[in-house]
């Protein structure tokens, strides 16, 4: 029950962040069903892509909620800049976490990750995000797709809103935290 009360004010967070950014963040579930979902989330970063690309990767703890981490401090996560690449965290007592790996990097332009974030690791599920930067008049245009595939004998339809708003919530804090110096919300 803590978890859901946590996730009520966040999603509450979320939703105001994302009615004060919707002009310029589209986020929405492309489709769901009881064997997963697919997500996507676009938005434009006035900064150009190679910006973009290394405050993403180099710089995770700088935007990424604190309250979408197991250790409450999103600077313990880190993002390795290769194949195999661990999107990891760590934890007291030497104790970490690999939230997702990268299987393809191509710096500036795209990153591929495999994982299935957050509570979705203790299901039988697996997820793939591709991360596209494309430059654009105003900056870069960054495009995250994120699909959601397994089996829970609930079904995983009922996962995609609050997984949606919990991705466009990450990437709203990377735009407003280059654009700005900090994240959109707390």
């Amino acid at each position: 029950m803590r978890y859901h009360r946590k996730m009520t004010r966040t999603g509450a967070l979320v939703l105001a962040a994302i009615a004060i950014l919707a002009p310029y963040v589209n986020a929405e579930v492309v489709d769901s069903a009881a064997g997963g979902f697919t997500l996507k989330t676009s938005l434009v970063i006035q900064a150009m892509p190679g910006e973009v690309y290394r405050q993403l990767v180099r710089n995770v703890g700088n935007w990424w909620n604190p309250e979408h981490t197991y250790s409450h401090d999103s600077h313990n996560l880190s993002i390795e800049e290769k194949a195999m690449g661990c999107f990891c965290e760590k934890l007291p007592n030497q104790g970490s976490v690999r939230h997702m790996e990268i299987v393809y990097l191509d710096p500036g332009k795209r990153v591929l990750m495999t994982g299935g974030l957050g509570p979705l690791q203790s299901l039988a599920v697996t997820g793939s995000m591709t991360i596209q930067l494309s430059p654009v008049a105003t900056g870069t245009r960054l495009d995250v797709g994120y699909a959601v595939a397994g089996y829970l004998a609930a079904g995983l339809k009922s996962w995609a809103a609050p997984v949606d708003g919990v991705v466009t919530e990450q990437f709203t804090r990377l735009k407003e935290y280059i654009e700005h110096a900090k994240p959109a919300v707390k």
